[in-house]
């Protein structure tokens, strides 16, 4: 299939085809007719599957006739970065089109976004505790509402924005068209998709899709000491074009930052207690190949949606093991070889074993300076993990129905073929 054959408008083919977009990917396919044909929405798909296209292009062909500019679109997301990144995508998308877009969220001036909607707004691109400030003060009104998304509405609920998510939707019109996306879809989700969404069509991208078959992994086993010294090779040594490295803790991104600038090395950390400005700042550089390095922590990077990246360095595992699926997938897109480098020591043993239970996958050695030989750690059965519970949680759940919906509490799982194993080898 080709975007030709959506039934979109020509500017919208215009632009596609300007930014090299050829095929729609497969939550494309799927997702941009539903919401064309005026149905609600239920996407169950990781990031960086193609899910901003998915929403934006029905909203700018079904938005094409001028209105005054009043919000008719609205889009929450969890983070600046992510509202940031759909609004960039939005102008792309829409360069052709009379549409005007806006963006606001926190940890920025209220009053010159508060300008910008004000001046004209077409398309809201908002985080939840910004746009409930301008509500409830009556800055601004919603009632011209005729598409709503929830973007990562999994990651707002980890956030804390479930209960203003439900506030904002009372003051937008029930007649609309809405479309929620998530990477699983835990209780309170589910609650939320029946309380908000009309019979929506659903769509989920199937497990094995969600580690690319185009990224190598690979591990290496070293002493907590060694690994700045690992890192330091790795980035004079490999391959990498860009770079993004993760660390488990803000403290920890910071002190690696620190050491990689001593060894010469230039790179840029971003993290929740960086200024909205240094993280844009941060971004832009990375994104214009200004530096290869970017230093960031989980919180902070998601929704990250640069296609260039070759490799992700884990410097240290995530206690989320979901996390690991996350991180590795910022590489490895649009059919594009990536490489993902775990950094593993004595002590993280244990979230290894259980990370290479969840995908399946003994993920192979890489060799290095200082690498040690490694005996791995079978999965503890008495091992309690944050994954590991939701998991738990489903899995009573399916047995308890026999239909697979998403408003059941059935979440795709990692499968990995034995071909798919072979391969990786």
């Amino acid at each position: 299939m080709t975007f030709n054959e959506l039934n979109l408008k020509k500017p919208l083919l215009d632009s596609l085809a300007k930014a090299s977009y050829k095929k729609p990917s497969p939550i494309q396919e799927k997702g941009i007719p539903i919401l064309l044909e005026g149905s609600d929405l239920i996407a169950c798909a990781q990031t960086g599957t193609g899910k901003t296209a998915t929403f934006a292009l029905p909203i700018l062909n079904s938005l094409s006739k001028e209105k005054n500019h009043s919000i008719r679109a609205l889009i929450l997301t969890p983070t600046r970065e992510l509202a940031t990144q759909i609004f960039e995508n939005i102008k792309m998308f829409g360069r052709y089109m009379h549409l005007r877009a806006c963006c606001v969220y926190g940890g920025s001036p209220a009053a010159p976004q508060l300008k910008a909607i004000r001046s004209g707004c077409d398309i809201l691109i908002a985080t939840p505790g910004r746009l409930l400030d301008y509500l409830a003060h009556g800055k601004i009104s919603l009632r011209h509402i005729e598409f709503l998304v929830l973007d990562e509405a999994d990651r707002m609920l980890d956030m804390g924005f479930i209960a203003d998510v439900r506030k904002i939707v009372q003051q937008i019109p029930i007649d609309r068209i809405t479309a929620l996306f998530s990477a699983t879809m835990p209780k309170e989700i589910q609650e939320l998709a029946k309380d908000i969404l009309k019979n929506p069509k659903e769509v989920r991208i199937e497990a094995e899709k969600f580690i690319a078959s185009t990224i190598d992994q690979y591990l290496i086993y070293t002493e907590k000491s060694s690994k700045k010294k690992v890192l330091v090779n790795l980035l004079n040594t490999e391959p990498i074009k860009k770079t993004i490295v993760f660390t488990r803790t803000k403290i920890g991104a910071d002190r690696l930052e620190k050491y990689l600038k001593e060894k010469e090395i230039a790179c840029l950390v971003i993290h929740g207690d960086k200024t909205q400005g240094q993280r844009l700042n941060a971004l832009q550089r990375f994104r214009t190949n200004q530096i290869r390095t970017l230093i960031a922590t989980d919180v902070a990077a998601r929704g990250i949606d640069i296609k260039d990246i070759s490799h992700v360095i884990n410097f240290d595992l995530p206690e989320d093991i979901e996390n690991y699926v996350h991180r590795i997938g910022r590489t490895g897109r649009a059919k594009q070889e990536g490489v993902s480098i775990s950094l593993v020591c004595k002590e993280e043993l244990n979230l290894l074993a259980n990370i290479e239970s969840y995908i399946q996958f003994q993920i192979p050695l890489k060799q290095n300076l200082y690498s040690l030989p490694l005996e791995r750690k079978k999965k503890r059965k008495s091992s309690i993990h944050k994954t590991t519970r939701k998991k738990e949680r489903f899995s009573n759940q399916k047995k308890r129905s026999k239909k697979k919906s998403f408003h059941e509490g059935l979440i795709p799982q990692k499968e990995i073929s034995p071909k798919s194993k072979q391969k990786r080898k």
